[in-house]
């Protein structure tokens, strides 16, 4: 008999937290509560006075043996901002605070290596805690599973991430253990489009100095990128996703379609952290990527590569 694990993830206002945990795939159950504070049984009106100490809370249940607490946790962080302090989106008070509260002690190094590789990345110290849980009580019923019950309800979380956590999903699962990186490759970039709309899809792999043109899904492209050279050259060489809003005003575009407007490019890297490539997407529109897809792209280019 398998044995359920528990982690505990305040993330802002729990609603858009347990609808978003709810979907992840090996989760049993979660559950909004309060977590952390210094009375007994508080209601939703006296945690919202913040003078209570708790914060909003989903207690996630999980099956160890199709989901870790590891990629738990790296989830958790795609859907929160960790250096904002007592506000996430437009929630603000200590209610809102982030946090992740572990019952056992052994899972703090697991939780702390994950920390520090977020914190590494933000450059700067992160307003997330990270504590033994010391009480947790679930929240009133009419806070449970509150986006089903109002689907057109109030959630700080964008419609985006639930879209992108389904699209990575399917990834991982479609792709399997498929070793071929050219086969992995041609369906990320179909799933990716298929889901997404976006006007341009694909891959550029390195060989010497330049990217040549791989699987894609979308009009013609250019066939070979310099290092450096264009959008693709540029995130190849500094080894950084780039959101670029406007193509028209980044210095040396190569415009491989006068249709494109706003483009986002995200290195690829094999098992020794060697830049071995770029995923490149384009939009008709403007403005069209955010950080939202930068993390998101960056998950699914990592699983993407790791054969």
């Amino acid at each position: 008999m398998i044995r359920m694990k528990e982690i505990y993830f305040a993330g802002g206002c729990f609603w858009g937290t347990q609808h978003f945990f709810s979907q992840v795939d090996g989760v049993k159950e979660a559950l909004c509560g309060y977590a952390n504070g210094h009375t007994e049984n508080p209601k939703y009106e006296e945690v919202y006075t913040d003078t209570t100490g708790f914060a909003e809370t989903v207690k996630v249940t999980y099956n160890p043996e199709r989901i870790g607490l590891k990629e738990l946790t790296e989830l958790f962080f795609c859907i929160i901002d960790p250096l904002s302090l007592n506000r996430q989106g437009h929630d603000e008070g200590t209610r809102y605070r982030t946090g992740i509260y572990f019952t056992n002690p052994a899972e703090k190094d697991i939780l702390q290596k994950v920390y520090a590789r977020v914190e590494q990345k933000a450059g700067a110290r992160l307003a997330v805690e990270l504590e033994p849980l010391r009480n947790f009580y679930p929240a009133e019923e009419r806070h449970q599973d509150y986006l089903d019950k109002n689907p057109e309800g109030y959630c700080h979380l964008s419609l985006k991430t639930f879209r992108y956590l389904r699209l990575f999903q399917d990834i991982r699962l479609f792709l399997g253990d498929e070793p071929d990186l050219t086969a992995r490759m041609a369906n990320t970039a179909a799933l990716i489009q298929e889901r997404m709309h976006f006007f341009w899809t694909g891959f550029y792999r390195a060989d010497g100095s330049q990217l040549v043109l791989g699987p894609f899904q979308g009009p013609a492209a250019c066939m070979r990128i310099g290092f450096g050279k264009g959008v693709c050259g540029s995130a190849w060489k500094e080894d950084r996703t780039l959101v670029v809003p406007d193509v028209h005003q980044f210095p040396g575009h190569i415009a491989c379609s006068s249709l494109s407007q706003s483009e986002i490019v995200v290195p690829l890297h094999d098992a020794a952290g060697q830049v071995t490539g770029v995923l490149d997407i384009d939009s008709e529109q403007k403005a069209t990527f955010d950080e939202t897809d930068a993390l998101w792209l960056e998950k699914i280019a990592a699983v993407m590569c790791s054969i």
